[in-house]
């Protein structure tokens, strides 16, 4: 038993001096090292904790970032899940959606994607204050979990992905203005029949 503690401990001290950290074990694993943070409610709790783990981690946040994370939607919800017959006591789940954006220069989205968190918790009729506390509790755990899903996404993401992430919102751009400008020129050039041409027809 001893020796395989002992083995265990050499491994652990000797991945950590390879630089090898556990997920979410590290002060700054992110390879972003700046990044505007924004949100639809810019004054929530999410959005100001999240820059807070951030600027934790190492990243500064600014307006002059070269990208920026938009939490462009947050959404809770709660639904009972059960009912426990006449003693007043029923499981609720609360569900959290947060929806996210990552934009580069000129405002141009390189992707969008959503984290959620969902918990069951049960809701004594009985104890109405002590049920609300533990709710609230949960609420901020789910936060919590929320932004540690979004700091994960993040920790995947490295300048290179996101500059070539950036040359193909780019091109859609483009393509996108390219195809309108061709269709505004193709109407242009089409002869327009006149009110008299028409009623002759």
């Amino acid at each position: 038993m001893i020796k395989r503690n002992l083995l265990v401990m050499g491994l652990a001290v000797l991945l950590s001096a390879c630089g090898f950290q556990l997920r979410g074990t590290g002060t700054n694993q992110l390879t972003i090292t700046e990044l505007d943070v924004s949100a639809r409610n810019a004054y929530g709790d999410t959005v100001r904790q999240l820059r807070q783990v951030l600027e934790n981690s190492g990243v500064k946040i600014t307006a002059n970032a070269p990208y920026k994370l938009v939490l462009t939607d947050e959404k809770e919800t709660q639904r009972s899940a059960s009912y426990t017959g006449n003693s007043g006591t029923a499981e609720y789940q609360l569900n959290n959606v947060v929806k996210y954006e990552i934009q580069g220069p000129s405002h141009l989205t390189l992707l969008s994607d959503k984290v959620e968190a969902y918990k069951v918790y049960l809701q004594d009729g009985s104890n109405v204050a002590g049920s609300t506390q533990e709710g609230d509790m949960i609420r901020k755990e789910m936060r919590r979990d929320l932004i540690q899903q979004l700091v994960l996404r993040l920790e995947q993401l490295t300048p290179a992905q996101l500059e070539v992430l950036q040359q193909q919102a780019e091109a859609k751009a483009k393509a996108e203005a390219d195809a309108i400008e061709a269709a505004r020129k193709a109407q242009e050039e089409t002869p327009q029949q006149s009110p008299l041409e028409l009623q002759n027809q």
